[in-house]
Formats: C-alpha cells, structure tokens, sequence
C-alpha cells in the first residue's frame, strides 16, 4: 500500500525489515502494506492479469517467470529458502556472513571475476539476507540474462570459501554490525525489542548475528551451512522483465539442469513460548530523543489459510493502513498534526513470514513531550478499534491505496520479482497474490473490531523504550564502508 521505510518528520524510525540491506530489497515482506503492493492480478479491473509462468526442473529448482515488456531489461533473482530464521544459537548471523562470501569466488571465476564480469556487461547485482530467506539479484539488460544465469549457477555449488577471505569478510560483517545496530540507538532498541518479544522464536535473533557468534564464528561454519542450504531443491530462480518464458527455461535446463539436488532437512520446529503477561526492556544508549516500539503477538498468514481465520491478516492490515497509511491517517492527524505530541508515530502488521510475528506501533516523542504520553497515545489508539468501528471513510480510503499501489508497484520489475520470490520461499506461493486485493477489499469494520479485540491485549504485548544518554561529542559518524 506505502512504503513503510519512508521516515516521519525527518526521524529514522528504524522499523523492521527482516533484511540487512533495505536498499537492495526495497519493501520487504515484513512491511505491513508492502508485501503485495505489486500484485498483478485483481478483479477490482485496476489492472490486466499478467502471468506468472512457472516451472520446475528435475533437481527441484522452480522457475518463475513474468513478462514486461516495457524496457529490453530484466531483473534475475535467485532464493535460497534459508535465512536467520533457521540458524540456532552459537552460530547467528551465518547465513549473512556466507551472503557475503558468495562474492568471494569460485574454482571457475576467482574472487573478484563475477564482480567484474557483471560490471563489464552493464550489469548491477547485490545480495540480501532475511529472517527466512537469502537471495541474490542482477539487474541488466535482457540480452545479458545468460551471463548472469552462468556466474550464479556456478556459485551454487562451486563456492571455495578461501579462509583468508573468510577472515576479512567477517570482521566487515562486525563492523556492518556496529555501524548499523550498535551506533544507532533506535536499531539497538529495535534488537532488544525483538529479543524480549521472542524467547524461543528465531525471529528474536539479529539478522547480522550476535557480535559473540561473529567473534567465534570459523569457516567450516560457513561450510556445512553452505553444504545443507544451497541447492537447486531448496531455491527458486525469478526473471520478471523483457524475456520470452520458454527461452529462460531453456537457460534454467542449460545452466542448472545438472546440479545435483540436496538431502534437506527442515529445522526443528521453534514455536514461541506462550507469553504470559505484559513484557518490558529499558535500552540505554546516547541519543538525542526518546524512542518507544510495542508489539502485540499476532498470527502469520501461512498458518491460517484454509481456515476460518483466514480473513484475519487482511483485517490486521487494514488496521495499520487506518493508523498510518499517509496524511490521512489517524496517527498522522491526531498525534503529529493534531495534538502534536509525536514527532513521528507509525505502525505495521507483519504476518507475511514463515513464523507468526508483531503488529507494531512505534513513536517518537515531539520536543518537550513526555515519552510517556507518546506511550499512552499509541495505546489508545489501537485500544479505539475495540470500541469504536472503523468509519466508512476511512476504509474506503485504505482500500482506494490498495488499488493504486498496485498500479505504481508494476511500473517496477524488480519489485515485481522480490514479491514472487519472497512469497515463494516463505511458503505461501505467488499465487496468493492473486486475490489480495479482493480479500482486502471484503475486510469489513466489524472484522477490524474482532481483530482488535482478539490480539490487542496486554498479556501478548511487548514494549521497548529508549532511554537517550549523553552524546559523545568526539565520536566520529563517518559512515564506513562495507564493500565486498
């Protein structure tokens, strides 16, 4: 519906992404109204149905393919279903620490070859890591599709994880950590938010890993990492572009068609613990404002379709469109412009993921405002959906977003390929998309009230504050640099 990355009033809200690198994933399925922003087929009529061709070769790699023809570029995705959400203590933030090694080299294309060769041919290629799972991307144009299609299939198998490489990588990785999570406070608030809302769910791990995993962390971790995820059984191959659907299966045969499939072994399940009353975490660090995060325990999508609940995420939705969903919104009039007591307020259903998650509500407080009665505000507003429904108004605007995002979210083919990819290795399968817009549209002010009642409840509610502690005024701020 929005893109939830966007900051309030020139405050980094750091919400969570589910991924370590935003810039290459753009809007993430954790993002409550993101998710299906692009979907490509509706009955609302607000767009015609482009096909989604999908295949599948004899080891298991699926294929998915999608025609736009606006531009001779396509976008050229490959996701392993792996991510931190399967690491176990003592070994956190591997699969973004082996993300990165993926550009360490192969026996055929030595370090730094596939960087070159993709820069030769015009070509921009990055990487991300989730909570579920790691992909790897290339944007070029669409006669170039072949060369991409052979430096990736080769490091599916061919990785050599030199162990000097290894080395230095990780301590990039450390220090991606510091810069990103342990230098910013809302960040380092956000992790011990997760971390309190989560005690047997991996979702309560960083993505980048905890620094005493890092600084323990050997090769051989990598290695067997390497060894029980990264095969064509265990990955989906996305080209959405200037393509001819049958000319990429043909490539998918030539160049994937005989690896050899893995053994893999699904983890063992780690269902969260029944919450059994209101948890809270007190972040002290220097900052120069106040920030809160709360999250009430809510169900994911995955689990609930095909049951009666189904309708339940797509009432969670809406409801964080009615609270943020741009100037409109309740937040936006009545705390930021209204009352004026947050300098940026937001919130955001994340159900889209293998695992249940949070709806969440953050807020900063404006100048000379209490921290507390930002917390207070957050609170009433969504204790209101209990007892007072939604007005016709207001979900008619939500559902009038729906329908225009997903006539802007088409104009971006690597959009388009993220959500078929991302849908896909959670699960759920791209085909879901199809009716979100309908089922969006059905989500009525009596199903927003039960949802309200049904989940927003103390006992199932997390809360983080951010206690802002001198600045030192000598620590540098540069931004460093995290090349591969």
């Amino acid at each position: 519906m929005r893109n939830k990355n966007a900051s309030k009033s020139g405050l980094c809200l750091q919400k969570p992404s589910g991924q370590h690198t935003l810039r290459a994933l753009g809007r993430a399925l954790t993002f409550s109204g993101v998710l299906f922003c692009g979907v490509a087929a509706a009955d609302s009529g607000a767009t015609n149905k482009v096909p989604v061709h999908e295949y599948e070769l004899d080891n298991g790699l699926k294929v998915l393919v999608k025609q736009d023809n606006r531009a001779p570029i396509a976008v050229v995705q490959l996701w392993y279903k792996v991510g931190s959400g399967h690491e176990h203590s003592g070994i956190t933030g591997v699969s973004h620490v082996l993300e990165h090694m993926m550009f360490k080299g192969t026996e055929k294309y030595p370090t730094g070859e596939f960087n070159r060769i993709i820069g030769e041919n015009g070509a921009q290629d990055n990487a991300f890591t989730s909570t579920d799972y790691t992909a790897y991307y290339q944007v070029l144009a669409s006669d170039r599709i072949e060369v991409a299609m052979e430096l990736e299939s080769d490091r599916m198998r061919g990785l050599t994880l030199p162990p000097a490489e290894f080395k230095k990588e990780v301590e990039v990785v450390k220090e991606e950590r510091r810069w990103r999570t342990e230098d910013k406070p809302n960040a380092l608030t956000r992790e011990q938010f997760m971390s309190t809302a989560f005690q047997n769910s991996p979702y309560g791990q960083p993505v980048v890993g905890w620094m005493t995993d890092l600084d323990n962390m050997q090769v051989e971790d990598l290695q067997a990492w390497y060894e029980r995820w990264y095969a064509p059984n265990n990955a989906t191959l996305v080209v959405v572009g200037d393509v001819q659907p049958a000319a990429i299966y043909a490539l998918a045969n030539k160049y994937y068609g005989d690896i050899k499939p893995s053994d893999i072994v699904a983890p063992k399940p780690r269902k969260e613990t029944p919450q059994r009353g209101l948890r809270k975490v007190q972040v002290k660090a220097p900052a120069e404002v106040p920030y809160v995060m709360m999250g009430f325990k809510t169900p994911a999508l995955i689990d609930l379709v095909g049951t009666d609940e189904a309708w339940e995420p797509y009432a969670l939705e809406v409801l964080s469109s009615v609270l943020d969903g741009g100037s409109s919104s309740r937040m936006t009039k009545e705390m930021i412009r209204g009352k004026e007591i947050a300098a940026a307020a937001a919130a955001w259903y994340s159900g889209y993921g293998r695992l249940p998650n949070l709806f969440t509500l953050i807020g900063v407080p404006a100048k000379d405002v209490d921290i507390q009665v930002v917390k207070d505000a957050l609170l009433e507003q969504v204790e209101r959906f209990k007892t007072e429904p939604v007005t016709k108004d207001e979900l008619a605007r939500v559902k009038a977003q729906v329908i225009a995002g997903e006539v802007f979210e088409l104009d971006n083919v690597q959009q388009q390929a993220t959500l078929l990819g991302s849908l896909e290795s959670v699960g759920l399968g791209h085909k879901i998309m199809d009716d979100y817009v309908e089922k969006i549209l059905a989500i009525t002010p009596e199903q927003i009230q039960q949802v309200a009642k049904k989940y927003f409840v103390e006992d199932q509610l997390t809360i983080a504050e951010l206690d802002p502690q001198p600045i030192d005024p000598n620590k540098s701020r540069n931004e460093p640099r995290f090349a591969r």
